[in-house]
């Protein structure tokens, strides 16, 4: 028996009541070496009802998620039991939210529920500071005693796709970087006497950067494993921005669009780790000039909350909604395959290490602003 109907951004949101997960888990039970088969495989394994429920559940997804009570899984959505921080924004859990309309999960179980099985790869971000998951789904339909279920395995893809990513990431930025000192150095072997300090002040540049791009793809890796440590020291939040908006201007890429200190912006001292917290900002201003058009403006700032100093990076785009809902997910990127580990970033680095908060909003009348708050001391 199904709950009453209620609203939803996405898929149905009604579930079925605990008498009927009992009667449910039974006839999955029941069934001839099914617990026997599916403890014996490495993937995650669950069976849900029509309601998208967990009915079954494999011994291979109690030991991922460190459960001494796995019973609790029993009438939870896959998003409730992976803890996945958008399965609390809808109307009634996982699949109801405006964001679920981008989860590969949720599409490949409705496809599922239609008769047909589906593979799609999903992206998961963990509320409470979790881990970022992605996962290879297969939802495959499957009929017991009449009643219509699907089978749900979950491949762990998550080492894969980090991997490619930073190779992609790290070898693209390099390039990019190492292309430039090759000119630079060909322009130096020809320069006339009056240039040779300019261009060496350029290679010295770009050698700086090529370092600097090392040091964050090895912060990231290091990051993902906790393994990183903290410097912790004073810093005054004007002038840390300056020095990025300065840092920006030398390497300067797109020269049609201004990065500017916001005039309002507040000089509070606090204590973080400042080589953090400007690659944080950084990839903001990398974001938010990649987004603006031609004489566009990035406004930059920040703001004393009292206990808290928040920063702020401003452009007048607006995301569009599918966008927005995946901005923090590792590998999701409007730029291409084995993107997107700079919004990514600022999460993790933000919170799991600078115990902040990373955050967002985008509308056509405000445009998008990111915002990082961190204590006043760590």
């Amino acid at each position: 028996m199904a709950s009453a109907q209620y609203p939803t951004q996405f898929a149905p949101a009604d579930r079925a009541d605990g008498e009927t997960i009992r009667r449910q888990k039974q006839v999955v039970l029941d069934t001839t070496f099914l617990r026997q088969l599916y403890d014996a495989v490495t993937e995650i394994v669950i069976i849900l009802n029509r309601h998208r429920q967990i009915v079954f559940y494999n011994r291979r997804l109690v030991e991922c998620l460190g459960l001494s009570d796995p019973e609790v899984l029993y009438g939870l959505r896959p998003g409730e039991a992976l803890n996945c921080r958008h399965a609390s924004t809808g109307p009634d859990g996982c699949g109801t939210s405006e964001f679920c309309r981008t989860c590969g999960a949720v599409n490949a179980v409705l496809t599922s529920q239609a008769q047909d099985a589906d593979v799609k790869e999903c992206r998961i971000l963990q509320a409470d500071g979790g881990e970022a998951l992605d996962l290879l789904v297969r939802a495959t339909p499957l009929t017991l005693d009449g009643e219509p279920y699907t089978i749900f395995a979950a491949t762990d893809i998550s080492h894969e796709k980090r991997r490619r990513a930073l190779e992609r990431v790290f070898f693209h930025d390099l390039m990019n970087t190492a292309t430039g000192l090759e000119i630079f150095a060909r322009l130096l072997a020809k320069a006339k006497p009056r240039r040779v300090a300019e261009l060496q002040g350029q290679i010295r540049q770009a050698v700086a950067i090529l370092l600097e791009q090392i040091r964050s793809q090895h912060d990231l890796a290091s990051a993902e494993n906790r393994e990183l440590a903290i410097n912790r020291v004073k810093i005054a939040s004007r002038t840390l921005l300056q020095s990025i908006i300065d840092l920006w201007q030398l390497g300067e890429t797109t020269p049609a669009r201004v990065v500017a200190l916001d005039p309002d912006c507040a000089d509070v001292s606090f204590t973080s780790d400042p080589v953090l917290l400007s690659r944080i900002l950084n990839n903001m201003v990398k974001n938010a000039v990649e987004a603006s058009a031609d004489g566009g403006t990035v406004t930059v700032g920040c703001r004393d909350t009292g206990d808290d100093v928040e920063f702020w990076v401003h452009n007048v785009g607006c995301m569009p909604p599918d966008v927005r809902a995946q901005v923090f997910q590792r590998s999701f990127s409007t730029k291409g395959a084995g993107r997107g580990l700079g919004t990514y970033s600022m999460k993790l680095l933000g919170e799991r290490y600078l115990r902040g908060q990373v955050s967002f909003a985008s509308s056509e009348t405000e445009g998008t602003i990111f915002r990082v708050r961190c204590p006043l001391a760590i």
